[in-house]
């Protein structure tokens, strides 16, 4: 645009702008850049002008979700105008990371870095191409802010306000509404805490996948979770979000069957080798009792924003496949909703159309979808990087592209399963799906989100899926990242990035996927269904890109956490290496070959654990910590808390999911996945060769069970971290000399 013009745009703008500062906005800031608040003003409008025809004579506005930016002559502000409180959180974020090189991450152990200069603003408009950006997911939950407190979700809530997301998933202390509902039905207190599971499978139960697993859970748990959410929701909603409250999608205790044996209840199919749950139909007069009762009460707790998240048969089969029944399913669902509140909304994920798409034929997604009254019903589409569920549901009656036969639908990048550690996204190709989502839906796509099952280690692919909203460039996102980590522009930081973005983050996720380090040992492969050891980039270009920035040292922490974060991971696709040197070495019963490699997969294991062991991000004992503060003073909660982080991480629970959660962190890399599994594999099976036996591969991994268990269940305690500043260069340059010295070698 001409720069004459956008500056008679923004001139247009002033009239409208209320002239007040917006409170939540600028607590927002006052919170995240201290007295530097001071520096900025925050301004509502009515209407934001943000283009002009080549003639200059036509104007184009847009009076929702749209933000300008610019510096006041008078006063020397920089002035953020919005046309929402979301939109001047956007604003403010857009100006931090292109103009100061401020990056505010999602976890409150990041420092925020100012500059000491702020950067005038000649005049730069914007506004978001869809209205809603949603962001979470039930799993997220578990994986990662199952043990947050207030000072987490502060920093968390105000990372999604300046990302622009306005409607974020709301599960936290739903158990205090059900603890009300289900001892009104004749459910004792001890019965109730019996069938929730334990705080870090609390998701799954939600779900409706488990019941009990590692309850019961405790009072104080329920009631500290209740007051959280008060907190969460007071805060979302002052930032102008709309938190999405869950509904009631027929789970329903066992107890609730024997207390009513006239009602219809049903098992659902068992979830991944836990018993099954049980479901109550939605046509039974009961259904809607239960809807009313839950809905009343979370709403006398917690308000609401009349947009529920409701998700039955999630990963399992329903009592009938027949469409008239899965019809009947959804139709009373919804109408049970609207009974309590008529202006309700449904918000469900789309993940188990995607999951059990065989099962899910056209014409039972018609009659499940369809049965729900036009736009009542917003869909999850949740892994559009990998399948784009809209386009295999296009209305045949249309001659237009309308997913999921007309019901709106929000756009969604999952990126993360199980708050596995792996450099994926590819923000190139993020870009070209999103562009041909919004170039080829017709008018049902109305916004774009995550629904990541844990944060990882690649955040810059979900801030640039939030900042493409408001028309940033892959391209140009990539040169404003390498800027922010670095805390100013630098050519070769810039080069570096943009090698890792185009060579390196080119796979996306999927289950299980982890290093060779985090997997089961085995001479071949990976020892269980998790994890899956997989990258399909060249792990010279991620160790270029490493040198280029240990080479352009920064003391910014953002620098720091990419230094942990890619060498590390370096060092466990390097692992697989070793591994199969290792077994080729086993093959030729060459025990000193094996016994090279032995030593270089000790040192992998001892130099990434002492690496990631610098920052709280990648530390086991962060996780651990986390969870024992939630026992206060009671040194046995303290215990089954711990129990419970380890647990999820580790075996997971039930006899499938082992290594789901894999994570390559510090302490857990040296005490469970090296002393538990590797150093043990790795000795028995070079004994075995020199004493002329066979090594029992069964035998190891039955005793090998049985030492996972072991770790899981026992407990540490309280766990101190190592400082990071200029410990973790120091680290990385004598890790990158053992490189260079061929101590990291291995003959292939």
């Amino acid at each position: 645009m001409n720069p004459r013009l956008l500056l008679f745009c923004l001139l247009i703008l002033i009239p409208f702008a209320q002239s007040y500062s917006q409170d939540a906005t600028r607590q927002l800031a006052q919170r995240i850049l201290g007295k530097e608040a001071q520096r900025f003003e925050f301004e509502l409008c009515s209407e934001i002008v943000t283009q002009f025809s080549d003639s200059g004579n036509e104007r184009i506005a847009y009076t929702k979700d749209s933000f300008s930016i610019r510096s006041d002559k008078r006063t020397g502000k920089i002035v953020i105008t919005g046309t929402d409180e979301i939109s001047l959180c956007a604003g403010l974020n857009h100006y931090l990371r292109k103009y100061a090189k401020v990056h505010v991450s999602w976890f409150d152990t990041d420092p925020i870095e100012l500059p000491k200069r702020w950067p005038k603003v000649d005049g730069e408009s914007a506004h978001a191409v869809v209205p809603q950006r949603f962001f979470l997911n039930y799993c997220t939950y578990g994986y990662t802010m199952v043990w947050w407190q207030w000072p987490q979700w502060e920093r968390f809530i105000d990372w999604m306000a300046l990302n622009g997301i306005n409607m974020p998933l709301a599960l936290t202390g739903q158990e205090a509404v059900w603890q009300e509902v289900w001892r009104e039905m004749g459910m004792s207190d001890d019965e109730i805490r019996s069938y929730f599971s334990g705080p870090a499978h609390l998701p799954w139960h939600r779900m409706a996948n488990l019941d009990g697993f590692g309850g019961p859970l405790p009072q104080s748990w329920i009631d500290g979770q209740k007051e959280l959410q008060k907190q969460i929701l007071e805060r979302e909603r002052a930032l102008g979000m709309t938190p999405v409250l869950p509904a009631f999608a027929g789970h329903v205790p066992t107890r609730i069957a024997e207390l009513h044996p006239e009602v219809d209840i049903k098992h659902l199919s068992p979830w991944c080798g836990f018993a099954p749950t049980c479901f109550l139909n939605s046509s039974d007069p009961l259904f809607s009792h239960i809807q009313r009762r839950y809905l009343t009460k979370q709403e006398a707790l917690y308000g609401t924003d009349h947009i529920y998240g409701c998700d039955p048969f999630n990963e399992m089969d329903p009592p009938s496949w027949e469409p008239d029944y899965l019809a009947a399913v959804s139709k009373n669902i919804y109408r049970s909703m609207q009974s309590v509140d008529p202006q309700a909304q449904w918000l469900q994920m789309s993940w188990v159309f995607y999951y059990k798409r065989k099962q899910w034929t056209t014409e039972r997604l018609r009659s499940y979808l369809t049965a729900v009254p036009q736009d009542s019903l917003i869909l999850l589409d949740y892994f559009c990087e990998k399948t784009e569920v809209w386009r295999n549901t296009l209305d045949s009656t249309s001659t237009r592209k309308i997913g999921f036969f007309g019901q709106p639908f929000i756009w969604c990048y999952l990126g993360n399963f199980g708050g596995n550690t792996m450099l994926v996204g590819d923000i190139y190709e993020m870009e070209r799906k999103l562009h041909a989502a919004l170039a080829e839906s017709d008018r049902n796509l109305v916004g774009i989100g995550s629904t990541l099952e844990g944060f990882d280690c690649s955040p810059q692919t979900y801030e640039y899926l939030f900042a493409s909203v408001w028309g940033i460039d892959a391209r140009d996102f990539v040169s404003q990242w390498a800027d922010m980590r670095y805390g100013k522009e630098n050519k070769n930081v810039r080069k570096a990035w943009n090698l890792l973005a185009d060579s390196v983050y080119k796979d996306w996720s999927f289950y299980g996927l982890g290093t060779q380090m985090v997997a089961r040992p085995d001479f071949e492969g990976h020892g269980t269904y998790y994890t899956k050891p997989y990258y399909s980039y060249n792990n010279d270009n991620l160790l270029r890109a490493i040198r280029i920035l240990v080479d352009n040292p920064s003391e910014r922490y953002g620098y720091t956490y990419d230094i942990v974060n890619l060498l590390s991971q370096w060092m466990g696709n390097r692992f697989m290496d070793v591994r199969n040197t290792f077994t080729q070495a086993y093959k030729n019963k060459d025990t000193v070959a094996m016994q090279k490699a032995y030593t270089h997969a000790e040192r992998l294991m001892a130099d990434a654990d002492v690496l990631l062991s610098y920052l709280p991000e990648f530390d086991f004992y962060k996780w651990i910590n986390d969870a024992r503060a939630w026992g206060g003073e009671d040194r046995d909660l303290q215990k089954y808390y711990e129990t419970q982080a380890r647990t999820l991480l580790t075996v997971w629970g039930g006899p499938v999911l082992n290594d789901y959660a894999n994570r390559l962190w510090g302490g857990l890399l040296k005490n469970y996945y090296w002393h538990i599994r590797w150093k043990p594999f790795f000795n028995e099976a070079i004994n075995a060769v020199k004493n002329g036996t066979t090594f029992d591969e069964e035998d190891f991994k039955r005793r090998l069970s049985e030492r996972e268990q072991t770790f899981a269940y026992r407990t540490w305690g309280i766990r101190h971290f190592l400082p990071y500043k200029s410990t973790v260069l120091k680290k990385a340059k004598e890790i990158l000399k053992n490189i260079d010295n061929g101590k990291l070698e291995i003959d292939n």
